[in-house]
């Protein structure tokens, strides 16, 4: 089994998107018994709090549901929980490292780290832009999914 944890400022916008969009890509590819998928956020801002609206309507626009996820922070004992915990800006690995108590075992990761444009996935609640994000995001858990089952990549 194969745990992932993907993690944004409040859990509302780019961490479930990461979340949904990587349960969608593991499904399509047969491999969801294979995986655990979740999200969280690094700030206390939106706990309790649904995803946003609008990434709740962008999801629906790819057939993805988000119902009944709601945000929840990060703790320290998800570091021991998951393989791997996968950040969408630097901020957000800064925060990670501190919740966390450090990286000893090389777990904090960025997304776009796994595509061929490595750096930041902006937040959408300041820019306001979801289709870039999406579009992001996506290719970032595309190229995740190839690094941890390289035969769902083939298919």
């Amino acid at each position: 089994m194969i745990r992932l944890l993907f993690v944004c400022h409040g859990n509302i916008c780019r961490s479930p998107m990461a979340e949904f969009v990587m349960k969608d890509l593991v499904e399509r590819a047969g491999l969801s018994e294979s995986f655990l998928i979740a999200s969280a956020a690094t700030s206390t801002e939106e706990l309790g709090n649904p995803v946003y609206p609008p990434v709740q309507r962008l999801l629906a626009a790819h057939g993805l549901s988000c119902t009944g996820k709601t945000a929840r922070q990060l703790a320290r004992e998800d570091y021991a929980r998951f393989d791997l915990l996968v950040g969408m800006d630097r901020a957000n690995l800064r925060n990670m490292r501190r919740i966390c108590g450090g990286d000893l075992e090389g777990k904090l990761r960025l997304l776009l780290d796994f595509t061929n444009h490595p750096g930041e996935v902006d937040d959408p609640w300041y820019t306001g832009d979801f289709e870039t994000a999406w579009r992001e995001i996506r290719a970032g858990c595309t190229g995740l999914l190839a690094a941890l089952a390289p035969e769902a990549a083939r298919e």
